[in-house]
């Protein structure tokens, strides 16, 4: 059989196209394009004669509009598509040339573009030449009145890669203006994919559009999945969904969001219209353990209880794709553990709180590996093979912390003292080494290492895993290896301030508590975790400002600090939402001071998922309106003088003069 339109239009063909009307007209059109274009083959005639039927099923809906119909009955394994004469120069002129692509009641269509070349002169492409876009549609067809998904034009870096329909059809609109350009178009493949694919594994709430609820059960399955609406199309506008999900007594839940993509950008989660809240409980008023905005991959989250909520809210003019994720109930490691009395010493048995000493290395194996899990404790000490006394050479050992809802791994340092040959080691690579791997895009990745004798600055993982491989190549009298505290904290290693429940990492300081103090960044003065973002809230009395003085900053990044340079940052703001008035910060700046407009003031750090620093470490001060004090800033050399200063240097100079 004859794939419908298959084959590049010619431009003359395409030019004529656009004012055919009628069958009678194209039978013209066909009589042309044999006398005048030889090169055109019967085959190609007769693709125009199979366009006949196509075009007066889209005359019906919209009369002023030619079509190419690709559709599931003739193409079952799709095909490609392409503009007039591509990959020669499109025509100008072309008013309404519609692309549809019809799949069966059970599939949606999936488009990929290879090449794209369509001129653009403005930002929303309503100037320019253009590809309207409808992803959404209930009917069989367009008309001037049908709501469309976006306009699309510029080059191959300014659209989407990929298009998905949330139903059997998808239309393009394909519009030029009357200047001849060099614009070549576009080419792409399209398929067309099993909805089925894509269900929500839940059972959707009675009454509601979106609200799922996955219990677990001898007759339900113990995993599954999840999706937005309409996944992977775009979402719909000013949406609430909801996933609740209830394990049984001795089960927990996992999730793992493994794609999300709400809105493009690094701004915080809290001036984001589209976000995800995972809450550690039955409802939205449970505490909040994830707040997920943008973009991202391969985030994973468990929950403390048997009871898991996640919400999803959608109020942006311009819709994302949403996320896919999956979901597992997991049975609680009920295995039954020694006795303290019964554990031989120096004996692995798998929970730390039974280590006597350091992990023995089995003569036979070389296994000395052990697993920290905050469901049997919230803090211990974990330490190289048979510490204090010294490990053994060709040692191996992996120390996996797994925690649960928004805890962290902290680790912190008493003793270290690994064999090289050097007393200053710049590398590890080859030596005796302690290294540290976090979980981020669904693979363990390298955040340090540490060999030598230096004491390391502690660490914190970014999410409620972390590992640690210790490798000692040579054995030495006087290399005793590590001690180290580990603990599953909640606060992100800060100290200071009152945790809000309602973000996974938000500190409050009011005036009314206390009028100074000081605050840093998580885990400092180690380096801060990955993928993190934490809000500092001061809150003064309605005549008090807050004046904050940053005596250290090293926060990764160079200005101005946006994710064009994957840059981690320090934002400041009078409201909750952006502040106009302040630069974000970022890189190593010396002290400098901030001051507030009024009596709120707002702080957010927030690092990706790339490198490291060792953030910030401030004071604040709730002072009343009419104190005066010296403000310093970051980024310039100029002195600042007080009101009394000005003063007094005033009155020497009527003195002098």
């Amino acid at each position: 059989m004859i794939e419908i339109i298959t084959a590049p239009l010619d431009t003359e063909v395409a030019r004529r196209l656009r004012g055919a009307k009628k069958e009678t007209e194209l039978a013209k059109l066909l009589n042309y394009s044999a006398t005048n274009l030889p090169a055109l083959t019967m085959q190609r005639a007769v693709l125009l004669l199979c366009w006949l039927p196509l075009l007066n099923r889209c005359h019906a809906v919209n009369p002023g509009c030619s079509c190419v119909v690709y559709s599931s009955s003739y193409s079952p394994q799709g095909g490609t598509f392409t503009s007039p004469d591509f990959p020669k120069r499109y025509p100008p002129n072309i008013d309404c040339l519609l692309y549809t692509f019809t799949g069966q009641p059970d599939e949606i269509v999936a488009l990929t573009f290879r090449q794209f070349n369509v001129r653009r002169v403005d930002a929303d492409c309503s100037k320019s030449d253009f590809l309207k876009v409808f992803l959404h549609l209930e009917n069989n067809g367009v008309s001037e009145y049908t709501p469309w998904s976006g306009l699309l034009c510029g080059t191959l870096a300014d659209v989407p890669q990929v298009l998905y329909s949330s139903g059997r059809m998808l239309v393009l609109e394909f519009h030029t203006e009357g200047l001849p350009v060099n614009s070549t178009g576009f080419s792409g493949n399209f398929r067309f994919i099993d909805r089925r694919m894509f269900e929500t594994d839940g059972q959707l709430i009675p009454g509601t559009m979106c609200d799922h609820q996955f219990v677990s059960s001898q007759m339900t399955p113990l995993h599954g999945r999840f999706y937005s609406p309409r996944y992977p199309s775009s979402y719909p506008k000013n949406i609430r969904c909801s996933y609740r999900f209830r394990a049984r007594l001795k089960e927990r839940i996992r999730v793992v969001f493994e794609e999300i993509s709400l809105q493009e950008g690094d701004l915080s989660c809290l001036n984001r219209a589209d976000i995800i809240r995972v809450h550690d409980g039955t409802s939205s008023a449970a505490p909040t353990i994830a707040v997920l905005c943008n973009q991202g991959a391969e985030v994973e989250i468990l929950s403390t209880g048997a009871d898991l909520y996640v919400e999803f809210v959608a109020n942006s003019e311009w819709p994302g794709q949403g996320f896919k994720a999956m979901f597992q109930f997991q049975p609680l490691d009920d295995a039954h553990h020694p006795d303290l009395d019964k554990v031989a010493f120096g004996a692995v048995t798998g929970n730390p709180r039974y280590s006597v000493i350091g992990p023995a290395v089995s003569a036979t194996t070389s296994s000395c590996d052990m697993i920290y899990n905050s469901d049997t404790t919230k803090t211990g000490i974990v330490t190289s093979p048979g510490y204090p006394n010294p490990y053994q050479a060709r040692a191996h050992c992996r120390y996996d912390f797994q925690g649960r809802g928004k805890e962290r791994v902290q680790v912190v340092f008493q003793d270290f003292n690994l064999y090289h040959q050097t007393d200053d080691p710049k590398e590890c690579d080859g030596v005796d080494s302690l290294v540290a791997f976090v979980h981020i895009d669904g693979k363990m990745e390298k955040i340090d290492s540490f060999c030598g004798t230096t004491l390391p600055t502690p660490l914190m993982s970014n999410g409620p895993r972390l590992l640690l491989e210790f490798r000692g190549v040579t054995s030495s009298r006087y290399s005793k290896g590590f001690k180290a505290t580990y603990s599953f904290t909640e606060n992100f290693g800060i100290t200071t301030g009152r945790q809000l429940p309602e973000y996974p990492c938000a500190f409050v300081f009011n005036s009314n508590e206390t009028r100074n103090g000081t605050f840093a960044s998580p885990n400092y003065p180690g380096f801060y975790p990955r993928d993190t973002e934490c809000y500092y809230f001061f809150h003064g009395q309605p005549d008090e400002r807050v004046h904050l003085h940053f005596n250290y900053f090293d926060v990764e990044g160079v200005l101005p600090c946006e994710a064009v340079s994957a840059s981690d940052f320090v934002e400041f703001s009078n409201y909750m939402g952006k502040d106009r008035k302040y630069s974000r910060h970022c890189g190593q700046l010396k002290e400098f001071d901030v001051e507030s407009d009024r009596k709120f003031f707002r702080v957010t750090f927030k690092s990706n998922d790339r490198l490291d620093g060792t953030g910030f470490n401030a004071s604040y001060v709730f002072l009343d309106e009419e104190d005066n004090y010296t403000v310093k800033t970051p980024l310039s050399n100029a002195t600042t003088w007080t009101a009394s200063q000005i003063l007094l240097l005033f009155a020497i100079c009527l003195l002098l003069g």
